[in-house]
């Protein structure tokens, strides 16, 4: 597989600050390169990559990009989740796994012209629900969870258990 971008629209910084960032923490977990967002932020680029400078890994955010521009820049396949296109279990088999990957996530209400330049509407179900889960599912499955568990050489490190929390200081 080849990168895996996030495009976060409408993001609203007074409103939105943790949607937004809990969707830039679950692609990162999940395996994404980056994620733009079209509203500058810097609060929230600052506070995502100091979990990337802890954790590890070489997740990149970019606010205050407009979905056109990153869109017509692109050369991959754009994958727009919504409640309205087609079922996950049947676009997943449609992506080429050659080519980068765009995958839209919007905050409120789209422009149709988002519809209309996605190569693909993908549903996650048929129900509302939180673009945080569309999106975890969608990558989930897009990559059989392959990212969750690997090393990305951060400074600390969770080990799985069972009860309570265990994070560590990985030893230089």
């Amino acid at each position: 597989m080849t990168d895996i971008w996030i495009m976060r629209t409408g993001h609203r910084p007074h409103r939105d600050k943790r949607v937004t960032t809990h969707v830039a923490l679950s692609s990162r977990a999940l395996g994404a390169k980056g994620i733009y967002v079209d509203a500058e932020d810097r609060v929230l680029e600052e506070n995502v990559r100091s979990v990337s400078e802890r954790f590890g890994g070489d997740f990149e955010v970019h606010t205050g990009i407009k979905w056109k521009e990153a869109v017509r820049g692109f050369d991959g396949t754009v994958v727009h989740l919504t409640m309205y296109g087609q079922r996950l279990d049947e676009a997943i088999t449609k992506i080429p796994s050659d080519k980068d990957i765009m995958i839209i996530v919007g905050a409120e209400k789209v422009p149709p012209e988002m519809y209309e330049r996605a190569d693909l509407n993908v549903s996650v179900g048929n129900q509302p629900h939180s673009e945080i889960a569309a999106l975890s599912i969608f990558l989930y499955g897009l990559t059989n969870g392959k990212a969750l568990y690997e090393d990305r050489g951060g400074r600390f490190t969770v080990i799985p258990n069972s009860r309570g929390k265990t994070v560590v200081e990985v030893p230089k």
